[in-house]
């Protein structure tokens, strides 16, 4: 039942509140990318920011990475609990042990408790991919690990910043610990500015309106996306739903897997159970935290419900992961580095599809699942080993839903838009390598009466030494899911796959790799589309040849998935006979 509603703030004051609460989150994010170090966080943006009350609970979300934001929940909760009665003014808390609520190690977070007055009133966030978390392999995938201790440096909570005293014997232990140290330390000071703003900006706040007043406010915002949630729950019939999606074999050997989901709907609130196989000795298993990640995405896709993002978005949804020493409810030490995007999108898919079956008004395509590609290598220009995770090689194309075709170069679908490519001058800049192709590839998308959106090609070679690639994820064999009868006939060019070329020799691989490569030599990473909607015989001709025009579809792509038989590659003329023969025998 919904708890009891405090007396509500007049709405002038509320508004204001909340929009220096948003305004707190956007300029903690901005920090984090006009002064971090690696491109992962000041191109690609792979970071995330949050504001919590001293409960703690989650009062504003940035619309930042969704495998972060979730996972920040019971990550928050862990470490306060850790640290229970020795939080002090000044301190500053690092953590990235999946064991403590985290997602992948290498996603780290920082905590700055906000105190006034003498009292914990408020804890500011900030949450960064970082380019290396040391182990035996740069950028810490390696598809090689069997245990957690084969992947990282596990930080559990820790404080790096003691009552306003650096600790500068813990920071060295880290930095010592991780490669390209010099971009660790820009990120690491980066994500500490960005949690000094975001403690200027609430006490400043407190300051102008008072405790009282800013405290009632934050109820109040936390109240509203409870009731935002609930009424959307009563619209869903009672009663019980199930999902399911494929998690397929990157290479591991043990086969594909199942994901379920099941929903229990019930008046105003749900209950969701998850059911996946036990945990492997492969870098895909999912620690509870990250999994709440998985399961909150799918639920957001769902119900696409207006702001405020907080924690009371959450209070009538119940998750049971099912036993530990599951893929999504992993224990240690099991290998996870892959998680957040294998099995996350999986998990996220299975949960979306068990919702949609209670409303299936509501029924969208997958985006196109995680496929992406680590570098590194020896910088001859700076004399300094350089490593990063090249966030442009996971785009990939967004789903097509009942009113529009899916975007193009938008995913992938566990960070849901909010990751950027950044401009290729800057990444050669960075780094010793080349850009050969960046691009959108033809017949990509998920082919439906409203085609999924285009996956990407990103092609590179290194410039004066070996290059070690490191390639991870999935979405290689099995297509991004379509949506009411959506197929495609020709699946190859639908799915993620990478491309090495040595000495004039193409090597097509799609199954997690570590390759090096020698100047001369490419590799390409090439990103599947999003899922399309509805029957593909049912799209316009005019849109498939709009779409062949523009290198969105091929001519080949045009008959094999749409029916349309174009004669003519110059004018575009369709054969309407064979295109009424074609579309009328499916």
């Amino acid at each position: 039942m919904t708890k009891p509603h405090k007396p509500k703030v007049d709405p002038i004051t509320l508004s204001v509140v909340r929009g220096v609460l948003e305004t707190t989150q956007r300029e903690m994010t901005l920090s984090l990318e006009k002064t971090a170090r690696s491109s992962v966080f000041n191109l690609a943006h792979d970071y995330s920011t949050a504001l919590f009350n001293g409960r703690p609970e989650m009062i504003l979300q940035g619309q930042d990475i969704p495998i972060h934001l979730g996972s920040l929940i019971p990550a928050m909760k862990s470490v306060a609990r850790y640290f229970e009665g020795d939080i002090h003014d000044g301190d500053l808390i690092l953590h990235n042990d999946p064991a403590f609520g985290g997602s992948h190690a290498i996603d780290t977070c920082m905590y700055k408790p906000v105190f006034y007055k003498g009292e914990l009133v408020y804890w500011t966030v900030c949450k960064g991919h970082l380019t290396d978390i040391g182990g035996p392999v740069p950028a810490g995938y390696n598809p090689n690990a069997t245990e957690i201790y084969a992947e990282c440096l596990r930080i559990p909570p820790v404080k790096i910043w003691d009552k306003g005293r650096p600790r500068n014997d813990v920071l060295n232990l880290i930095y010592t610990n991780m490669r390209a140290r010099r971009d660790q330390e820009g990120d690491f000071n980066a994500l500490i500015g960005a949690c000094q703003v975001g403690e200027r900006n609430l006490i400043a706040l407190l300051d102008k309106y008072g405790k009282e007043t800013v405290d009632a406010c934050v109820d109040e915002l936390l109240d509203m996306a409870e009731k935002h949630m609930r009424d959307l729950m009563r619209t869903v019939p009672d009663g019980t739903y199930e999902g399911a999606a494929i998690l397929e074999d990157a290479g591991h050997g043990f086969g594909d897997f199942e994901i379920k989901a099941t929903v229990k709907i019930e008046g105003d609130s749900c209950h969701i159970t998850i059911q996946s196989p036990p945990q492997i000795p492969y870098f895909i298993n999912s620690y509870e935290g990250n999994s709440h990640s998985g399961v909150y995405l799918g639920l957001m896709m769902f119900a696409a419900l207006p702001p405020p993002y907080n924690e009371g978005l959450y209070r009538c949804v119940s998750i049971d992961f099912g036993p530990k020493g599951t893929i999504c409810n992993a224990q240690e030490p099991a290998p996870h580095m892959n998680c957040t995007t294998t099995p996350m999108e999986t998990l996220t898919d299975a949960v979306r599809l068990a919702f949609e079956k209670a409303m299936p008004s509501k029924v969208a395509a997958s985006w196109g699942h995680a496929n992406g590609l680590n570098i590194a290598g020896w910088d001859k220009r700076t004399n300094e080993e350089y490593v990063t995770m090249v966030l442009a090689t996971i785009i990939s194309g967004g789903g097509a839903t009942p009113q529009q075709d899916g975007w193009h170069a938008v995913g992938p679908e566990c960070c849901f838009g909010a990751l950027t490519s950044g401009d290729v001058e800057l990444l050669e800049y960075s780094y010793p390598i080349i850009i050969h192709r960046y691009s959108l590839m033809a017949d990509s998308g998920g082919a439906g009466k409203f085609r999924g959106g285009s996956g990407t090609a990103w092609e590179v070679e290194p410039l004066d030494g070996d290059m070690l690639c490191i390639g991870f994820g999935e979405g290689r064999r099995i297509p991004a899911m379509g949506a009411a009868g959506a197929y495609s006939s020709d699946v190859d060019t639908k799915v993620g796959r990478v491309e090495l070329k040595r000495g004039g020799e193409v090597d097509v691989r799609r199954t997690n790799i570590m390759e090096t490569i020698k100047p001369g030599d490419t590799v390409t990473n090439m990103n599947p589309g999003g899922g399309g909607y509805g029957n593909p015989h049912e799209r316009p001709i005019e849109r498939v040849l709009w779409d062949v025009k523009n290198g969105l579809v091929s001519i080949e792509g045009a008959k094999r998935d749409y029916g349309v038989v174009i004669t003519d590659p110059e004018t575009l003329t369709v054969d309407q006979a064979a295109t009424r023969a074609l579309r009328s025998a499916a």
